[in-house]
């Protein structure tokens, strides 16, 4: 792509309307744009960053063995009113009718959805276990959309439901998803802690939250300093403590902001929803269920809360819209131009995440730019030229590096793939 060709309006102030880092960041560097309040428009980087967190998701939850299905988001009231959430959920939920007066909501999950499925297509404990997942829009009405893609009225979830004939399948896929989030937010570069949770509306027994760390996070955790134990402000609200889990770490105060969410539901929706299975002895039983979710859309935010600077967003490598940047530091100068269009169609024959800033525009407005977008590595083709060199810069650490002109595709091909 050609940065004089992308539809990616920057802003040099912080809009009034944003309150935290990522959503002024994700505005002002042309990511998204409101459409009303809590429903945004994603732009084309931002667009590509959602798709980089869909992505590593789809790979991760198919490697666990989950199948994706995609579900409608158009769902009859009468399914609601067979687990009695129709009335449960209360204002959140956006209801409609349709020409013929019959009721609808447009889904803020999809329990009942993914229940109806099994429970018309599965019948016999040889077919169990098995886990459905879906990356989809939901739609909440939040009494006070906020702080950007964190507390929308429309945004991306990844929904995953398994089905059971025994509390050892569930514990045992249960533990599969835990391991799975953990590799889901390992490859995306995020500093991460999983806290017991309160199932919510969504019910059933015990529930875990894949905390994402930040300072402007909108939760208090107490996380150990030695290992991996973090447990909810609201349960142990004791700073300083030593770590139960491994005796030699000290809790202290933390904030996350929630990107995941693992339940196990027991049969909270098979029962009333007759999702039965016939055993081995011929018998009927309620399937037994989990359910996994993870906000795509609030991960991508996440991870602006968790890496950001006085210039912008520093995304990890694996997020980030590009990997590389190519900037001339002179358009008008022809061995300059020529040399970053080459560079630029040799990584992208390389299969490389590459940006090419073609405008003819003041070489401080281009790195300000870059910067604030956060593309992890800038290719400067300027005045090291005439040595036959290039200047190659990381957007995280500072580092900057001159690589031989005839060396550095190899250099982003081993610094900059993936």
């Amino acid at each position: 792509m050609k940065m004089s060709q992308l539809v990616a309006p920057t802003l040099r102030e912080d809009p009034s309307e944003a309150e935290v880092v990522s959503h002024k960041l994700m505005l002002r560097a042309g990511f998204i744009r409101r459409l009303s309040a809590g429903v945004y428009t994603f732009l084309p980087l931002g667009f590509r960053v959602l798709s980089k967190v869909a992505n590593i998701v789809r790979a991760e939850m198919t490697r666990a063995g989950a199948q994706e299905v995609l579900m409608p988001t158009l769902l009859p009231a009468e399914l609601w009113q067979e687990t009695g959430r129709w009335e449960m959920y209360g204002k959140e939920l956006f209801r409609i009718k349709d020409r013929h007066d019959r009721e609808f909501c447009l889904g803020p999950t999809h329990e009942e959805v993914i229940t109806d499925l099994v429970r018309n297509t599965i019948r016999s404990y040889k077919q169990l276990p098995v886990n459905l997942y879906q990356i989809q829009t939901k739609f909440r009405d939040e009494i006070r959309p906020r702080f950007g893609l964190m507390r929308g009225r429309e945004f991306m979830m990844k929904d995953a439901y398994s089905f059971h004939a025994s509390e050892e399948s569930l514990a045992k896929e249960y533990q599969n998803m835990y391991q799975t989030y953990c590799r889901i937010f390992d490859r995306m570069d995020l500093k991460y802690r999983v806290v017991e949770a309160d199932p919510g509306l969504i019910g059933g027994g015990f529930s875990e939250e894949f905390m994402v760390l930040a300072e402007e996070g909108e939760e208090e955790i107490l996380a150990c300093d030695n290992c991996s134990f973090a447990i909810s402000w609201k349960s142990f609200s004791s700073e300083g403590e030593p770590c139960p889990k491994c005796g030699t770490g000290i809790l202290s105060k933390k904030r996350g902001i929630e990107v995941g969410h693992i339940f196990k539901l027991g049969t909270k929706y098979s029962a009333k929803m007759k999702c039965l299975f016939l055993d081995e002895n011929n018998q009927e039983k309620p399937m037994i269920m989990g359910c996994y979710g993870i906000g795509v859309g609030r991960t991508a935010a996440a991870a602006i809360e968790q890496n950001n600077d006085k210039d912008g967003i520093v995304w990890p490598a694996p997020l980030a819209p590009f990997k590389i940047a190519v900037i001339p530091a002179n358009v008008a100068e022809k061995e300059q131009a020529e040399t970053a269009e080459k560079i630029y169609r040799d990584c992208l024959e390389q299969g490389l995440d590459v940006l090419l800033d073609d405008r003819d525009d003041r070489m401080g407005v281009k790195l300000k730019d870059v910067d604030l977008i956060g593309i992890p590595f800038k290719v400067i083709v300027g005045k090291s030229l005439k040595e036959g060199k290039i200047e190659v810069k990381a957007r995280k650490t500072g580092e900057t590096q001159l690589i031989e002109k005839d060396k550095i595709i190899d250099w982003l091909s081993q610094n900059a793939s993936g």
